[in-house]
């Protein structure tokens, strides 16, 4: 599993660092958040911890950005707060999706003890080689359109990223899928990978701007079509 650290504290890395090592945790570190945020896809970290002391304006920023492609279970996120931590901060906090708060000390044992905890809390290693994600390039030829469940109206978009158990879809018209639900199925879908066109049935596991859809079933012999094409290209 690979740690994702966007900190400024040199004391608080060598911290986490030994305490992942313990864990067998790989660290990968990041003094900017920018920088962080566009190479995340790259290092497809199983967590990420960063620091509201040392961003304190672009904390929310960053898991904003990844919850858009990762949940909570995907991708565990922890925020290490200073002393002065305001209330409605937490509360953000958890809106956002943040799975635990700590203070950027990390002196106390329990403290170290249920951070390994979050960090343990997430999917295994072999659901996540199954639903791991490929960013879709032009020259790959995917393609994506449903019909929405409640409309009937055809809704084009383009593939962000791809894998065996779904994608990340952003359609050209973010207007009409604002009343999509989480799990709303997808019944009539047309996924192109390359010279195929696939029919899955699809699953609604995230809404926003940038939609998270779940391959809930492939008619036969489509479901190895596409792991096999996804293969070919990583």
């Amino acid at each position: 599993m690979k740690l994702l650290l966007v900190l400024g504290s040199d004391e608080t890395h060598r911290k986490l660092k030994s305490f992942a090592q313990s864990l067998g945790i790989e660290i990968i570190r990041y003094y900017h958040v920018i920088k962080a945020m566009d190479n995340v896809d790259e290092i497809d970290p199983g967590a990420i911890i960063i620091s509201a002391k040392d961003f304190p304006r672009h904390w929310k920023t960053m898991v904003q950005f990844v919850r858009t492609e990762r949940s909570k279970d995907d991708c565990p996120i922890v925020i290490l707060a200073g002393s002065r931590f305001p209330a409605e901060e937490n509360s953000k906090a958890s809106h956002l999706g943040v799975n635990g708060i700590f203070a950027e000390t990390l002196g106390e044992s329990e403290e170290l003890q249920r951070l390994g905890e979050i960090l343990g809390n997430r999917r295994p290693q072999e659901e996540r080689r199954k639903g791991k994600r490929l960013q879709a390039e032009p020259s790959q030829r995917f393609g994506f359109v449903f019909v929405h469940p409640l409309s009937q109206v055809l809704v084009p978009g383009n593939i962000r990223n791809i894998s065996s158990g779904g994608i990340s879809f952003l359609p050209d018209n973010p207007a009409l899928t604002l009343d999509l639900s989480l799990q709303d199925e997808l019944n009539e879908c047309s996924l192109r990978c390359g010279d195929f066109i696939l029919s899955p049935l699809c699953r609604i596991v995230k809404v926003g701007g940038v939609l998270s859809i779940e391959f809930a079933g492939f008619p036969r012999g489509e479901q190895e079509l596409l792991t096999h094409y996804l293969e070919g290209l990583s």
